[in-house]
């Protein structure tokens, strides 16, 4: 395995990700395969990356970070775990259905949650939406 350090050249957003190895890299970037989490683009760079040597200091603070990482996640889980119970799942049809609730004489007393792309999201806060992304993690523990 081989962690490169990317860089967007469309929105200048610089991420980390894992290859099998360089070869794969280099294929899914020829099959235009890598894109910006960000932005979406393509326009993806490797950029120089230092060896990763690990120290008594770096374990240390590799499990001071892993700690916060593990305290962050419990702690969206929580809100998982609020908003499943207290709002309804409505998936991809999130802006739609964001839309009828806003639009309708009859509102609704309990909110929604679902999927929307970063564009659907801009345009329900250009109407005057009231949204909020929150990171969702799908895992076993969940």
């Amino acid at each position: 395995m081989i962690r490169y350090k990317l860089n967007c050249k469309k929105c200048n957003n610089v991420f980390h990700s894992w290859f099998s190895s360089s070869k794969e890299y280099d294929k899914l970037k020829k099959i235009k395969q890598l894109n910006c989490y960000n932005c979406g683009s393509i326009k993806i760079e490797k950029t120089l990356m230092a060896p990763n040597v690990t120290s008594t200091k770096n374990k240390n603070l590799l499990t001071q970070q892993d700690k916060k990482f593990v305290k962050i996640k419990n702690k969206i889980k929580e809100y998982q775990k609020f908003i499943k119970k207290n709002f309804d799942y409505v998936g991809n049809n999130f802006a739609h259905k964001a839309r009828a609730l806003h639009y309708s004489d009859k509102k609704k007393l309990k909110g929604i949650y679902g999927k929307a792309s970063n564009e659907e999201i801009s345009d329900l806060k250009n109407e005057g939406i009231e949204t909020d992304v929150i990171p969702w993690f799908h895992d076993k523990e969940n």
